[in-house]
């Protein structure tokens, strides 16, 4: 008798910010985002000392006190002024909605008492690497989707196929737990489309098991934007004629949908409508490069609407450089994609020596490649991306250890 396909998709519960929170016990509970730059040390130990003059706060003890720092220390969103985005946040600031990606100065007024706390990339990796290391005890078929989220094959796993890969998947959890003190969120399903929308089901800390017999009670009443792959972009154009749900798309004839979107995206979204999904778990991929890319809903002029060109692009920059720190990755080419109002699209690239994911730099680099197009012309979609790619933690080993040479922002046409 053959096994029945079962594959998992595990995705670690607001990771940066628990990542935090295990240094920072007394934040449990409150509205934490993680974003902009680290904190000054001597700014914290002047603002101690304010509070608490008679605890005797050093440099030399703080590391070893961090537990221990009362909250009214800890600086607010309240007031921030500044081009920072937020990485992640606590599920406690996003009640306020507050979320990944948006603009410090936004999640300011939607939750100004939010605690903000600057990323620790190297923390992030540590943990990373740790909780990756218990899942490939237990289960070695896994396939790397980025610094907190991974698909792993149950298949042939011990306990992989006992109520439908939910022993397997309880025994991972604990696991992790054990190891790192960290909770994660695993979905189980025939392939990995399905498992990464059961992922979601039941955060934090939770498992939703998934079979082909739900697929219409549990997958078809989601909205179309839960299907990994369909952007607001696309989602806008289904809502338009009259596509919700997954099962309103899975209702719509397959070459209806070739016709609207393309041949090959349509399929695309027949097939996933119905949960059909044969991608192999990968034990190794690596990608090309990572872009991020936005078309406007009217063409812009880059002199006209230079202040919302300006946001647009510091946007994407800040999203690739967040997007290539959480999949672990460093980048020394950077460039930019323009398409014009006639549809005609350029691009333009720029190669440097030192690898980075700084959002500051890549803007930089960006902005570089922008002198070098005509910007006369309205704009209809611009683009972001860092390609010839290399392991974080490879990059960091080849690296003297001295300190950065430093750069400041170019000077920007947007």
């Amino acid at each position: 008798m053959s096994l029945q396909r079962r594959i998992a998709h595990l995705d670690m519960d607001a990771f940066y910010a628990s990542c935090e929170l295990m240094r920072y016990p007394q934040l449990r509970d409150l509205p934490v985002v993680i974003g902009g730059r680290r904190r000054r040390e001597d700014d914290m130990l002047a603002m101690l000392q304010t509070l608490q003059p008679e605890a005797e706060w050093t440099t030399h003890n703080l590391n070893d006190r961090l537990d221990q720092i009362p909250v009214a220390a800890f600086p607010r969103l309240a007031g921030y002024v500044g081009r920072g985005v937020i990485t992640t946040s606590t599920y406690e600031a996003r009640q306020f909605g507050v979320g990944s990606a948006m603009g410090l100065m936004k999640a300011a007024k939607l939750c100004p008492d939010a605690i903000l706390l600057p990323g620790d990339f190297d923390r992030y990796r540590m943990f990373s690497r740790r909780f990756k290391a218990v899942i490939t005890e237990i289960a070695p078929v896994m396939e790397d989707r980025g610094i907190d989220e991974v698909y792993i094959d149950f298949t042939e796993v011990p306990g992989g196929q006992r109520e439908g890969g939910r022993v397997l998947a309880r025994l991972i959890q604990k696991s992790i737990f054990e190891a790192t003190g960290l909770t994660c969120s695993i979905g189980v399903a025939p392939n990995k489309l399905l498992a990464k929308m059961a992922s979601e089901f039941n955060k934090p800390n939770g498992i939703s098991v998934v079979h082909e017999t739900d697929l219409q009670s549990l997958v078809w009443p989601l909205p179309c934007r839960k299907i990994n792959g369909i952007g607001p972009k696309a989602d806008a154009k289904l809502k338009a004629q009259g596509i919700e749900t997954i099962g309103h798309l899975a209702a719509r004839d397959r070459f209806e949908l070739m016709e609207s979107f393309g041949r090959a995206y349509g399929h695309w979204l027949h097939e996933a409508s119905w949960g059909r999904d044969d991608r192999p778990v990968e034990t190794e991929t690596e990608p090309v490069g990572i872009s991020r890319e936005t078309t406007f809903e009217r063409d812009l002029h880059a002199v006209q609407d230079k202040n919302e060109l300006g946001l647009v692009f510091t946007r994407l920059c800040a999203q690739v450089a967040e997007d290539l720190k959480r999949k672990g990755y460093v980048g020394r080419t950077v460039g930019i994609k323009l398409r014009y109002d006639n549809f005609q699209s350029v691009t333009r690239d720029i190669s440097v020596d030192e690898y980075t994911a700084d959002a500051q730099r890549i803007r930089s680099l960006a902005g570089q490649c922008l002198k070098r197009v005509d910007l006369q012309r309205r704009i209809r979609l611009l683009g972001v991306r860092v390609a010839t790619l290399m392991r974080t933690e490879d990059w960091d080993a080849q690296q003297a250890r001295e300190p950065d040479p430093g750069y400041g922002e170019s000077e920007s046409l947007f």
